[in-house]
């Protein structure tokens, strides 16, 4: 679907005295997250909470950095910031590309918030927290070939309908991949994302496949309220930290018009470990940044670690502009697939169409992949009743509770650091087991060529 096909569908405001809070799901690099009730809807939402005086505040220090010069916009001229409208310009352009999606793995807008203090919005619920905690929860903090299988390619259909769309993702990471109810994959966090002309994506863009699901049609009602977090980049004025310890992420400033009527954009944002040579090297860059990222994800995913993280941040820069990714172990498929995905030169990267006709995806039924009925794991989820009791989360203070992360300076600052790292590398919940069993189904149906063995499970 192109982005002329995209037809924007109404979404309803809301007040937060119409909702219930059940708990809050984690922070990101401007607002927190919260697991609300929309008891009027019948529906439960992830909230994302960000306070109006903070979204000045950058707004104002992004101003004073441009009109002195300093680094964060774009190359070229005519892209930097106009003061106080930029950081609500990029709300409202996140908000716009959640109003866009009509696919699977992709959030939809639910309903926005806005009061005197705090705007905010509301997308899906995920109750399977990210990637990166189930890979941390594996026993060798790595998954197997086969399951990197599946979540590659999900997220290869994912980006493939966002370029589509003529949208650049460019913060591809594990804490963004979310996985929902019944095992399938959800891309969050759009805040670093920009539009660029379709035309210069690589591919043909795909339909949503809308087939329901079959796990699909459970109770509305199920979920945890310790799971699932939305981050979103983070920006160096705010720290030296990151939303996990190592990689910061860069701050989007406003795209050259110049570059983006090329095709190209020349804003230097993402995240530190994840970040293209293009986007460092601020020659310009496009779709294939994110097939870029995609190979940074899999070497996470395989080895338990980014391939070019030094001590700082330059030392980082300098690794992913000069070293080749250290791919230990015997030749395979998904470690040849790295190696394409991580071609420091744009124009010799693969593309869509060779990775879907990479070695690694052989046999895969790219038409039924959304249609795989038990994913390598699906989360287990509490009943919960958060119906009735008082409006705003039962007299919960979401404004108190944002600001006391998010307050100016001292306390709150630091608090916010320590809050980020806890959410991320905080104990884990242990969870049963309960996808051993699955292990064949979901194989065999994203392979054509599966085994029939009868004990031909994977240990997950």
């Amino acid at each position: 679907m192109g982005g002329d096909a995209a037809e924007r569908r109404e979404v309803p405001a809301v007040s937060l005295e119409g909702l219930k809070v059940v708990s809050a799901l984690g922070r990101g690099a401007k607002g927190v997250v919260f697991l609300v009730w929309d008891a009027a809807l019948d529906q439960a939402w992830a909230l994302k909470v960000i306070l109006r005086d903070n979204l000045e505040k950058k707004s104002d220090k992004e101003a004073a950095r441009a009109s002195g010069g300093g680094t964060g916009s774009d190359g070229g001229g005519g892209g930097g910031s106009d003061g106080g409208g930029d950081e609500y310009r990029r709300i409202a352009f996140e908000q716009e590309v959640l109003g866009l999606f009509d696919h699977p793995l992709l959030p939809k807008l639910r309903a926005v918030v806005s009061a005197e203090r705090i705007v905010g919005y509301a997308i899906d619920y995920c109750p399977g927290r990210d990637l990166n905690s189930l890979r941390k929860k594996q026993t060798e903090k790595m998954f197997s070939d086969d399951i990197i299988r599946f979540y590659a390619a999900e997220l290869v259909l994912a980006l493939e309908y966002l370029h589509g769309l003529g949208i650049v993702y460019r913060d591809l990471k594990p804490e963004n991949v979310m996985i929902q109810e019944d095992g399938h994959i959800m891309l969050v966090d759009f805040d670093l994302s920009t539009k660029l002309s379709s035309k210069s994506a690589q591919c043909s863009p795909i339909a949503a496949d809308r087939t329901p699901k079959p796990q699909a049609a459970k109770s509305r009602r199920r979920f945890s309220p310790l799971h699932g977090c939305c981050r979103s980049g983070i920006s160096p004025d705010d720290s030296d930290r990151s939303s996990r310890p190592g990689p910061n992420s860069i701050f989007p400033a406003e795209s050259n018009p110049a570059a983006a009527a090329a095709g190209k954009s020349n804003s230097f944002v993402g995240t530190e470990e994840y970040v293209a040579p293009e986007i460092i090297l601020g020659g310009g860059h496009d779709f294939a940044v994110d097939w870029w990222s995609l190979g940074i994800f899999l070497h996470e995913m395989l080895y338990g670690t980014t391939p070019f993280r030094g001590s700082n941040r330059k030392e980082t820069f300098y690794r992913i502009l000069t070293k080749e990714p250290d791919l230990v172990g015997e030749t395979t498929p998904l470690r040849d697939l790295i190696r394409r995905l991580l071609e420091k030169d744009p124009g010799r990267r693969i593309g869509p169409e060779g990775i879907k006709g990479h070695e690694f995806f052989a046999g895969v039924r790219w038409d039924t992949v959304l249609r795989i009925q038990r994913p390598p794991y699906v989360p287990l989820v509490e009943e919960l009743e958060v119906r009735g009791g008082g409006g705003g989360g039962g007299g919960f203070d979401v404004v108190g509770f944002v600001e006391g992360i998010f307050g100016s300076g001292g306390e709150g600052e630091r608090n916010k650091e320590e809050g980020e790292n806890k959410v991320k590398d905080g104990d884990e919940e242990e969870e049963d087991g309960n996808n051993d069993a699955s292990k064949k189904a979901w194989v065999e149906e994203l392979n054509e060529r599966s085994s029939k063995a009868a004990n031909d499970f994977l240990v997950f």
